[in-house]
């Protein structure tokens, strides 16, 4: 490791669009392309925002050894009694993910006070930029691989070099995949928390691709792809400060998105597919029921409760209590009774989302 690192302002100094990442970036923008397209075949958004977030938030906190199962993160989602400490971090990752993409949607921006925001969501409390040294990064043996700028003024300073990278196009002509790489790199090389800052790192990549229209909304399953390719995901961060190897890293993100494009287009294709099962199967064989308001409510979380389709659908307890226990005898949810209340499963879309 180079003595008396320093990490620099952006934008980088040295050419990183190199021939290989400019081959890449082709793939990339293809496939992402896509997702774009094939993420606009579901009907209401928030199915895909619901579903993928809370994926994307499972996987993006196993980076950071919180786990948790899919039936608690589930359970979690719809203020079930859960006791896991570790789905409520994940269930604030989804909420700071949506938070996010919700500020980044009305602003058309994602300014620092935006991003303090979010780990607020994330993390439960409002710490802010970190004000004491004594941060290091260590590996799984203890050992110091890295440490980030110590003085807060150096922090601030940072940041608001890389609110202006994010946000304004005059300051650099990089390709935006290119960009969000160099912005995941300098923000984790910053550090900027206390806590959380891998998650929230992740997060900014997703609205990042949502700031600069590559999807319209945060559905790139990016954190996945991090957690299979972990050891490499360090090495390419630690690479650019020990050689300044932009390109590696740019590489391995770029890889990234294509790579978990191509796997988010496959489940968006298999929820579309299970949701028109649903609907032929309660048109045949429940016509009186049926409604498209009724399929998007088995469809926005993978667990439902009368609360929900009688809110959703403006009908009474009773009847909403009857047309979730028909859909079950015709075998397309699961009931089970918590407490005093009762919950119903949506057995297929389950079996795609739990797909590893």
């Amino acid at each position: 490791m180079k003595e008396q690192f320093e990490l620099k302002p952006l934008p980088p100094t040295i050419e990183i669009e190199t021939p290989k990442v400019l081959k890449q970036l082709s793939k990339s923008h293809r496939f992402l392309a896509e997702l774009k397209g094939t993420a606009k075949t579901i009907p209401n958004e928030n199915i895909l925002i619901n579903t993928l977030t809370l994926q994307e938030a499972k996987d993006s906190s196993e980076i950071e050894n919180i786990v948790t199962t899919h039936d608690d993160l589930y359970k979690e989602n719809i203020f079930i009694e859960s006791k896991n400490t570790a789905s409520k971090e994940v269930y604030n990752y989804a909420q700071g993910l949506k938070l996010g993409f919700q500020i980044v949607r009305k602003e058309k921006m994602l300014l620092n006070k935006h991003i303090l925001t979010i780990q607020e969501a994330l993390l439960e409390n409002n710490a802010g930029f970190r004000k004491q040294s004594g941060t290091k990064l260590k590996n799984s043996f203890g050992e110091v691989v890295y440490t980030p700028p110590q003085h807060p003024n150096e922090i601030l300073d940072l940041m608001s070099n890389l609110e202006k990278f994010i946000n304004n196009s005059n300051f650099s002509d990089l390709d935006p995949l290119v960009k969000m790489a160099v912005i995941h790199y300098q923000f984790e090389s910053i550090h900027p928390f206390y806590d959380g800052n891998g998650r929230t790192g992740r997060i900014i990549n997703i609205l990042y691709l949502v700031l600069e229209n590559l999807l319209d909304i945060p559905v790139l399953y990016l954190s996945r792809y991090i957690t299979k390719n972990k050891s490499d995901y360090y090495k390419t961060l630690q690479s650019v400060r020990d050689n300044d190897d932009w390109e590696s890293m740019i590489l391995y993100l770029l890889k990234g998105v294509e790579v978990t494009a191509i796997e988010t287009i496959d489940l968006i294709t298999q929820i579309k597919a299970v949701m028109q099962n649903h609907k032929n199967k309660i048109r045949k064989e429940l016509p009186k029921i049926y409604s498209q308001d009724l399929i998007n409510n088995l469809f926005r979380n993978p667990y439902t409760k009368i609360e929900f389709l009688e809110n959703e659908l403006n009908i009474s307890r009773q009847t909403a209590s009857i047309y979730l226990d028909k859909i079950t005898e015709i075998g397309l949810l699961s009931k089970t009774k918590i407490g005093k209340s009762n919950y119903y499963t949506n057995i297929e879309l389950v079996k795609v989302l739990m797909r590893e």
